[in-house]
């Protein structure tokens, strides 16, 4: 593994986790309509996911490194897994049906407490967040901006699509401040 410092020094921005000609999530796109708003930034933050993830092993990636907190990266992509899922699949296209995601009896914490370092689970979450952001982005590559008002339930609320889509940028937004701070106490790195 690389130490934070010497790869910090080899970049022009030290203070970046890249420099911006390097980084996957490209130059913030100008995208056009509602739609292609939320989704750009659902993509942005999910490369920014594999990126504050990169380059630990299980023991890090399941490491909770700011107790008394049950938060860790690997619990982070276990969590945002079942969001994707529960959010696109069950609530927007109404597939109810399906098994909830890393949910355990007598606990709502699975995507967390089961985040154990170990490298067939480590895979596991990540086949799994990828299949369910893939679904995801094949469900919104059929929409347009004029089914961003459509209504859905939640729990027997009405929402719209528009409501969904914030939510999930907030979801991921929110939780990636968490790595930030979870992947610095891990080994020092910092940035964008």
């Amino acid at each position: 593994m690389t130490d934070p410092a010497t790869d910090a020094a080899t970049r022009r921005f030290p203070d970046m986790w890249v420099d911006p000609e390097d980084d996957p999530r490209g130059q913030w796109a100008d995208p056009v309509g509602e739609l292609e708003t939320h989704w750009s930034y659902l993509r942005t933050y999910r490369t920014t996911l594999v990126m504050k993830c990169d380059g630990l092993d299980a023991e890090q990636l399941a490491r909770r490194s700011v107790p008394p907190s049950t938060l860790s990266l690997l619990g982070l992509v276990r969590h945002l897994a079942k969001v994707e899922h529960v959010w696109f699949r069950q609530v927007l296209q109404g597939h109810h049906e399906l098994p909830k995601l890393y949910v355990a009896e007598g606990g709502p914490d699975a995507d967390f407490d089961g985040a154990v370092a170990d490298p067939a689970v480590v895979e596991e979450a990540w086949a799994t967040w990828r299949r369910e952001a893939g679904a995801a982005d094949a469900w919104l590559a059929t929409q347009s901006d004029d089914d961003m008002g459509s209504t859905v339930l939640h729990h027997g609320n009405p929402t719209t699509v528009r409501d969904v889509l914030e939510h999930l940028v907030e979801e991921y937004a929110r939780h990636l401040g968490h790595a930030d701070l979870l992947r610095e106490c891990i080994d020092g790195r910092t940035g964008q």
